[in-house]
Parts: C-alpha cells; sequence; structure tokens
C-alpha cells in the first residue's frame, strides 16, 4: 500500500487532502501541533509535532512511515507580530522552514516516482505582506527540489489556492464585505472549498501525474491567472 504523509493535516485544507488520499487507497499519517485535533480525522495514523522545530522533526521521525510515497507539505498559515521583524521571521518559519525541514528529514524515504506537493498560496503571486512573500519562497525553493529529486522520478510541485472557505486561516477577521470582494475577483462568481484544493492534490498523487514537475498549479476560481 501506498503511503503520505499531510502536514497540518487536522482541519481545513490539510484535513480534505487527507481524507481524499484516504479514498485513493494511501495509507495516511497527518502531523501538526494539537494532537487532539489530529485524533478526529478518520481513517489515519497521526504524530503530533512541531515542523518548525528541528529537534521535534528529528523526534518525529520514529513514528511516520519508513517509506513515503505521497508528502504534502500544507503546515503552515498567516502569523501575527508585535514588531515587522519578527512578524516577517514567524511567517517564513511557519511557512518556508516547515516545508523544508520536513521534507529534508524525510527525502531518505521518498519513493522512487514518489510526489512532493508543497501548499502555497494566491499570495505568492499577488502580494500580501510577509505572507505572501514566504509562499513566494516557497515556490522559488520546489523549483529547485524538482531538479534534485528529479533524478528519482520524484515530482515536486506547488498548489496554490486562493480565496477558500471553511478553513481556520482568516480566524474572525473575515467580513462579509472582504468576502464578496473576494468572491467577486473569481470568474466562477464562487469561493473555494477544502475539497477543490484536495482534488488536485489528489490528482499530483496519482501515477498520472509522473511528468508534471516543479510547477505552480492555482487552485483560485481564475481570481489571478498564472500566466
Amino acid at each position: 500500500m501506498r503511503t503520505a504523509v499531510v502536514t497540518g493535516g487536522g482541519t481545513g485544507i490539510g484535513r480534505a487532502i487527507a481524507l481524499a488520499l484516504v479514498d485513493q487507497g494511501l495509507d495516511v499519517t497527518v502531523t501538526g501541533r494539537r494532537a487532539e485535533v489530529l485524533a478526529q480525522v478518520p481513517n489515519v495514523k497521526h504524530v503530533a509535532f512541531d515542523a518548525t522545530d528541528p529537534a521535534a522533526v528529528e523526534a518525529a521521525l520514529d513514528s511516520l512511515p519508513s517509506t513515503v510515497d505521497v508528502l504534502v507539505n500544507n503546515a503552515g498559515g498567516a502569523v501575527s507580530g508585535p514588531d515587522t521583524k519578527s512578524r516577517w521571521l514567524a511567517n517564513y518559519e511557519s511557512n518556508v522552514i516547515s516545508t523544508v525541514l520536513v521534507t529534508e528529514a524525510l527525502a531518505p524515504r521518498l519513493a522512487d516516482h514518489g510526489r512532493v506537493i508543497n501548499i502555497g498560496s494566491i499570495a505568492g503571486r499577488r502580494g500580501g505582506g510577509s505572507y505572501g512573500a514566504a509562499k513566494a519562497a516557497v515556490e522559488a525553493w520546489t523549483a529547485d527540489l524538482a531538479g534534485e529529486l528529479g533524478k528519482r522520478q520524484i515530482t515536486a510541485n506547488v498548489v496554490s489556492p486562493g480565496l477558500i472557505v471553511d478553513t481556520e486561516f482568516f480566524g474572525d477577521s473575515m467580513t462579509e464585505e472582504r468576502l464578496n470582494t473576494l468572491i467577486g475577483q473569481t470568474k466562477n462568481g464562487r469561493a473555494g472549498t477544502p475539497q477543490d484544493v484536495a482534488a488536485l492534490v489528489a490528482f499530483l498523487a496519482s501515477e498520472h501525474a509522473g511528468h508534471i514537475t516543479g510547477q505552480v498549479l492555482a487552485v483560485n476560481g481564475g481570481a489571478h491567472l498564472g500566466r
């Protein structure tokens, strides 16, 4: 049975991805900081650790699969801070460092013809302060990663969502006015869902996506055109 690790897999997009991979027949392990939240995801294994902490990542390795066919780096988010420097560093750590640490730790376990799928954001192309800059860095790093892993026929791509509802991303900050504005920027007149993102990730994780690598694939309803 093929195996998958999904970081940030307890809620929202990560949870939807984990469930979609289970539906594909994969043996899925979800990770995150909150064990009690991870435990509520059905039909998966879970390992709680802080993906931004090198020691915690190292300590978690014994609990993670010995062979990984699909790695989805979903952990991250927009982080606030008391001042400019701390906010920028926190967003870089949450979105870039977490992705790099987990990927490098699991790279020796990635199966040939495996898949690495990093979750980016429309903010990496349209602007979004420290969060957008961090997601742009994920895109740049993934381009290098595709070259490094390609020798083993392992693909590495970024899935870049736009507005996605039913997640913890916006907290209590989303007003009806802002929501309507963001929906109005789409071509299909609706917000995205975690399942929209999960469907693309599931395809990239499949055997049919072996010649797609080094790419940024948008799931944003046409709010930003990747060209």
